[in-house]
This record gives C-alpha cells, sequence and structure tokens, in this order.
C-alpha cells in the first residue's frame, strides 16, 4: 500500500475521535522545546517525518484495549487514559508518529504544565498551566539572514496571553482551528491587522501577514502528515512493525516491551492500568516519597519470575507472560513490602541512589511472604538490622551502578540456593558481590569514601544513619547537625578571634562538613543546641548521649581551638564503629 497525505487539521479531528494508541505506546515525553521546534520546522515547510498508521477491522476493535493521546501534558509526566470506543466503527492506531501527534494535540487544543524553576516539584504553585502563542511580527527572514541556526518564528509558551507592543503581536496558535474556510480567515486577519498601532511600518504588517497565513496553510492547506496505514490485522506483526519503526527515534525500553507483550496477553487485568496504579501507590501512599519507575517494577518483574534480566522479545512467551499473570499479587506485595521497610529505614526518594539495588530484597520478601520485619524477637530484630546495614552499603558503595543485570542474576542464584533459610543471606550476597569486582563491605577504599562525604549530600544521611542502632529513621524526622555549629567557621568570626588564613582554610573549606562534624539529632535537640559553643553545651548532655554520636570524652577536644584533632579523634571512632558492624577492616 502506498503512503497517503492529510492536513494536520483534518488529523487532529480524528484524534481521540477515531486515532488512538495501543498498549504498546510509550507516554508522551517531549518538552516544550520540542513542541516549538516541530512547529518552527512546520512553518518553515520543513518535512516531519513519516507516520505509520494501524487500522483495525471492526470485528477486532474490542480486541485490543485503547489508549488517547494527551491533550494536557505535563512536566510531572502523565498516564494516557483509556479510551472508549463505543460507537466508534473506524479504529486506527497509531505506530509511530505518537510524540508528533501528541505534541500538535497539546499546541493547538490544549495546555502543558511546566514547573516553575526553584520551586520544590511537590509545591502546587510550583506548577504553571501554558498555551502556545506565536508573535506575529517577528521576522523570520531576519534570522536567516543573520545565519543563525535554530527556531526562527516567535513561538513561546507562556500563561497568559504576552502583552503586544511595537515589535510584538501575540496569537494564541490554537485559535488557527477555528477557521475552516478561507473566508472566514482572510475576515479575521484583516480584522486583526486593523487593530494593530498605527506606529506599525508597512514592513511589520506584511511580516504579520505572512506570518498568520503561513500558519493557516500549515494547519489547513498543506499535506504535512504523511502516514502508511497498515491493515493486517496480525497483533505480533503490528508489534514487530512497530519495534523497527520506532528503532531510529527514542529506544524502546524493556519495559515497553514487556508492558505491550503482558497487556496484550493478560486476561484477568489490563495490565497497563494495574501497573501504573501500582507505581503511583508505591511512590505516593506509603511511609515517605518514592521515585519509583515503572521499569524498576517490570525488571522486578523479570527476577522475581525467573526470566533472563537482560531480554530480548522472543523471551516473552505466553508461558512466560502467563506465569508472571499468576504471581502478580505475590511481586506487587512483595515490592510494597520492600519499599515499606526502606523506608521505615528512613530510604526514600531522596536518598534512594539505585532502585536496583532493592531487588535482591524484593526477591528474598518474594521467596518469604510469611516473614516478620517488624518482630522484637532476636532474630527478627537482626534480621532487620542485617537488612538495613546491606542495604545502605549498597547505596552507599554503588553495589548496583552502572549495568547490573548480571550481577542480579547471579545474586537471584545466591538467593535459591539459600532459600531454606529464613534469614536474608547477607554473607552469601557479599561474596558473590565481591566476584563481580564489587563491595558492599568496608575496605580501606570504602572508609575513605565514606569519611569523604559531606554535609546536605544524597547519600549523607544514610551514611550518618549507620553510625546508630536505630532502624526505625522513617517514622521520625531527624535533623542533619553540624557538631561545632557553623557560624563559628565565619571568616570574619576566625579572624578576630586570632586565626589565620591557613587555619580558616582547613577548618572552614576542608573540615566543617566532614562526617566527623556530623550528626543526627531530633529537632528540638537541634533546636536547644541552636548555635551555642559546643564546649558549653555538650556538658548539659548525659553521658550516653556522647556515647550515641560518637562524641570523644575528652574535654579539651570539645574546644574550637581543637577542631582539627576532634574531627581526626570522632573518625577514629567512626572508623571502629564500621569494623564492629561489617567486621574488621584492612585500616
Amino acid at each position: 500500500m502506498s503512503y497517503k497525505s492529510d492536513t494536520i487539521a483534518t488529523i487532529i479531528k480524528k484524534l481521540n475521535t477515531q486515532h488512538f494508541l495501543p498498549a504498546i505506546q510509550r507516554e508522551f515525553v517531549w518538552d516544550t522545546d520540542k513542541i516549538i521546534s516541530l512547529f518552527d520546522s512546520i512553518m518553515r515547510g520543513y518535512p516531519i517525518g513519516s507516520f505509520l498508521f494501524w487500522e483495525l477491522a471492526p470485528e477486532n476493535k474490542d480486541n485490543w484495549q485503547v489508549y488517547k493521546f494527551i491533550e494536557h501534558a505535563s512536566d510531572a509526566g502523565k498516564h494516557n487514559e483509556p479510551a472508549s470506543t463505543h460507537g466508534v466503527n473506524d479504529i486506527t492506531l497509531v505506530l509511530d508518529g505518537q510524540q508528533r501527534l501528541s505534541s500538535l494535540l497539546v499546541a493547538l487544543r490544549g495546555t502543558y504544565t511546566i514547573k516553575v524553576k526553584y520551586r520544590r516539584k511537590y509545591d502546587p504553585s510550583a506548577w504553571v498551566k501554558q498555551r502556545l502563542y506565536l508573535n506575529l511580527l517577528k521576522d523570520p527572514i531576519t534570522s536567516e539572514e543573520d545565519g543563525e541556526v535554530g527556531i526562527y518564528y516567535g513561538f513561546k509558551f507562556t500563561e497568559q496571553k504576552p502583552t503586544n507592543s511595537q515589535s510584538e503581536c501575540w496569537f494564541d496558535v490554537g485559535r488557527i482551528l477555528d477557521f475552516d474556510s478561507e473566508d472566514r480567515f482572510y475576515q479575521f486577519r484583516q480584522e486583526e491587522r486593523d487593530k494593530l498601532p498605527d506606529t506599525v511600518t508597512r514592513g511589520q504588517m506584511n511580516v504579520f501577514e505572512r506570518n498568520l497565513e503561513r500558519l493557516y496553510r500549515a494547519v489547513w492547506k498543506d499535506d504535512f502528515i504523511n502516514y502508511y496505514a497498515e491493515s493486517d490485522q496480525n497483533y505480533d506483526r503490528a508489534l514487530d512493525i512497530f519495534v523497527r519503526a520506532n528503532e531510529g527515534g527514542t529506544k524502546l525500553s524493556k519495559s515497553d516491551l514487556l508492558l505491550s507483550m503482558i497487556t496484550s496477553k493478560w486476561s484477568g487485568v489490563n495490565a497497563r492500568d494495574e501497573i501504573h496504579q501500582f507505581v503511583d501507590r508505591i511512590n505516593n501512599d506509603l511511609t515517605r516519597k518514592n521515585d519509583l519507575i515503572k521499569d524498576f517494577v517490570m525488571k522486578s518483574c523479570l527476577v522475581l519470575s525467573d526470566l533472563p534480566v537482560a531480554y530480548k522479545v522472543n523471551n516473552f512467551t505466553d508461558k512466560n507472560l502467563s506465569f508472571i499473570e499468576s504471581k502478580w499479587t505475590g511481586i506487587k506485595q512483595a515490592i510494597e513490602k520492600a519499599v515499606n521497610l526502606i523506608n521505615h529505614f528512613g530510604i526514600d526518594r531522596n536518598t534512594l541512589t539505585s532502585a536496583n539495588a532493592l531487588i535482591p530484597l524484593i526477591y528474598y520478601l518474594f521467596q518469604h511472604p510469611q516473614v516478620k520485619i517488624y518482630g522484637d524477637t532476636p532474630d527478627e530484630v537482626r534480621n532487620r538490622t542485617a537488612i538495613r546495614r546491606w542495604v545502605t552499603m549498597s547505596l552507599l558503595n554503588n553495589v548496583f551502578g552502572g549495568s547490573s543485570d548480571s550481577l542480579l542474576t547471579e545474586l537471584r542464584r545466591v538467593l535459591n540456593d539459600n532459600s531454606a533459610k529464613p534469614l536474608f543471606p547477607i554473607e552469601a550476597l557479599n561474596k558473590e558481590i565481591g566476584k563481580a569486582g564489587r563491595t558492599s563491605l568496608f575496605d580501606t577504599f570504602a572508609v575513605d569514601n565514606f569519611l569523604s562525604i559531606t554535609y546536605s549530600k544524597k547519600l549523607t544521611f544514610l551514611a550518618l544513619s549507620l553510625l546508630y542502632d536505630d532502624n526505625s529513621w522513617g517514622t521520625t524526622v531527624f535533623h542533619q547537625d553540624h557538631i561545632f555549629p557553623q557560624q563559628m567557621f565565619g571568616c570574619q568570626t576566625m579572624k578576630q578571634a586570632g586565626y589565620s588564613d591557613d587555619v580558616w582554610n582547613k577548618y572552614s573549606v576542608i573540615l566543617k562538613d566532614r562526617i566527623g562534624n556530623l550528626e543526627l539529632l531530633l529537632p528540638h535537640e537541634n533546636q536547644e543546641k541552636s548555635d551555642q559553643p559546643f564546649d558549653k553545651w555538650i556538658t548539659t548532655r548525659d553521658p550516653s548521649f556522647r556515647q550515641r554520636h560518637l562524641i570523644p570524652n575528652e574535654p579539651e577536644l570539645w574546644e574550637f581551638q581543637n577542631f582539627e584533632a576532634f574531627v581526626k579523634k570522632r573518625e577514629e571512632l567512626i572508623k571502629n564503629r564500621l569494623k564492629q558492624l561489617f567486621g574488621p577492616t584492612d585500616t
């Protein structure tokens, strides 16, 4: 079948009414800059690539779950909604071109919600809904003559229509869809031209008319959408075409492939919706907030189902997919139990540097669904403490950084070999990690890395938490506190106290923010301590406080003039603490 073509206006009318997305499609990921670049290419008459459609026969329309195109996009990401096709007989699924068609829809009929810089993403006021506007007075020829590479036309996403000026006349790009006849368009153009200020030059008027007409013709007259329509009803053929069509664009991820296969094969549940809802749950509804993604869930499915971790499409046999479906409830429970547990340890979106570090724990919990994690028996406390230390050390030592599929495969084998043992097999796991040239233990290198972690880094809380016996860091708020208060290290403060520039540099730049000068305090303790001189405040604490926080017992080290010696002594105490936890090191 040869290629066909259509106008943008014609295709836009069909999106979410006749044209939908199959479950195999990934979600919309383009940002506003890419959308603007697409419209700039359209205005310049550049080709925007071909599209691949799959025309479903009426008798097959209910065989596949289909989804709507995103009309209101967001920096935070947004799930495509399932589409109802009742009463729709001529259904076409888009196999290639989702990002471009969604961008056209967002710009012409929808909005894009962006995050304001420097505001926290969980602050509602940080999010602003914007529309696409075009400055009709910007001359694209000027850019061409200047030899600039990039965007020639004056497109911009903004919350409110920008104020017009001598050099700017802003047009809501979506309004171009209102003009389904040339007469209506030319009447509108004349009316808008008459509204221009008297100070606008003849040249600017020409630019105004040329830009508006170019947009109109690009949307209503030119056949920009060139597509090939596949009519074969075989799903496997459609999947193969889809994978090949997407090889030149954004790589189809493992989770996309597996999710598409599961969605097409599972009979008892809509896999795509189920997995998206589950990801939302473990991110937003547990003890702490997390930033896990569907790739993590899908990889966990593979590992827990004893399928290849590094896989190909032909590994997804009906037998394997049926097995995943039969185990899905247990898989969900194991994942949620593991995420709840690390949240209990205080590990969350701010400190979980590798989600893959959780997968061996998830596999263990999947093997032992009856294991008690929060009990107070000696074995339960020992198991919980050991798991916390192992996960923390795996994160601190970046055990699962880079490619870790082969390591996960070997650790799964170790867990299977030790499945009859009720406790998490840390020694066996660490031995296998060592074979891979990595370590979750403390050798000289690991100790040095630990001591070099500084204030307010992603791993600082994890490192400090290892110095204490507590397990429930996730249920109580703790502050990272400078033992010797920060205000004592000001340049002027130290100069007035008679310290040289060299001492200031050593104290303030090199030592102040090291682990040796950091501790975890309860909010009220931190408030009581405030910015008091350490040698005064520490005398108000019970000796058990010094022992808990590894504070040297020598009172002379509590004086600011001996700060360097204090840090050195406390780091020795920290090394001893690590030896107690993880055995002898070669330090």
